[in-house]
């Protein structure tokens, strides 16, 4: 047999299956109810995986917005939180900044003195650095001058070294350049008060060999010098000791202020003439 004549068999056999097919089919509606059946599979099969993944990314697309969400919402609650603590911390200060100026308001200022309020501003600062000192934010525009002695409630600080317009530069009494004229509150005994340098003890000099002074006894302003009112505290000895080379005593005592520590100080001026009168008249 040929091909075309195959072809042409086969052709006639496929259609005759197909009749009696859809004959079958319009007689029981079995092929029907299978294609609907088989054609909801596939679209089963095919939209299955399309709803998992668009499920997919829809879950990804809201927790990744509500993870964004959080992390401003967490950034903000830190800068909350911070501003709270920089707050707390300034009132803390301002708690403490106005203790220290409430006892300062209890220094009695000596006969002849007048007082006023200086805030330290820096250590060591300037050509000056060499030098134990402390600068304040008072000068000559706020009555600042050279050799008015700076104080706190716990005793002598020093002396106003130099005087700008605004700002003043404090000799301390740490200073190996500090003289202070100081005498035992108890015993009386006279000298000069040196310093020795940062971190270090002080030293009176010229205390002579037979003069009454123990330890642990407070150091006083004598008021010899005239740079001080007499009678304010300096410092407290720690130690005693005579010597046969030597016509003086060898007396090392420690200072009531801690110069790291200030923060404020009160700084003393001599009250005008007519005021001093006054004051004495009455």
């Amino acid at each position: 047999m040929t091909k075309p004549k195959r072809i042409a068999l086969l052709v006639v056999l496929c259609l005759f299956a197909y009749l009696s097919l859809y004959t079958w089919n319009l007689r029981t509606g079995y092929l029907d109810d299978l294609s609907s059946r088989t054609g909801l599979d596939v679209a089963g099969w095919v939209i299955r995986p399309g709803q998992w993944v668009a499920g997919q990314a829809v879950g990804f697309w809201e927790r990744y917005i509500h993870l964004v969400g959080l992390k401003q919402e967490n950034d903000r609650l830190k800068d909350e939180l911070h501003a709270v603590r920089l707050e707390n911390l300034k009132m803390r200060e301002r708690v403490a900044a106005a203790s220290r100026l409430e006892r300062m308001l209890g220094f009695v200022e000596p006969r002849g003195w007048t007082v006023s309020g200086a805030r330290v501003i820096a250590h060591r600062l300037g050509p000056a650095a060499a030098l134990e000192t402390v600068t304040i934010d008072k000068g000559t525009l706020s009555g600042a001058e050279a050799g008015d002695p700076a104080v706190c409630l716990r005793g002598v600080v020093g002396r106003v070294l130099k005087t700008g317009f605004s700002n003043s530069q404090v000799l301390l009494i740490t200073d190996p350049n500090s003289r202070v004229a100081v005498q035992g509150d108890v015993h009386r005994s006279q000298g000069i008060l040196v310093g020795n340098g940062a971190n270090e003890s002080l030293e009176v000099r010229y205390m002579n060999l037979n003069a009454e002074i123990e330890p642990d006894e407070l150091l006083v302003t004598s008021g010899m010098a005239g740079v001080f009112p007499k009678g304010l505290p300096v410092a407290r000895i720690t130690d005693v000791r005579r010597s046969d080379i030597s016509l003086f005593l060898t007396i090392i005592a420690e200072p009531l202020v801690d110069p790291s520590q200030l923060e404020e100080l009160l700084l003393l001026d001599r009250a005008p003439a007519e005021e001093e009168g006054h004051a004495a008249g009455e």
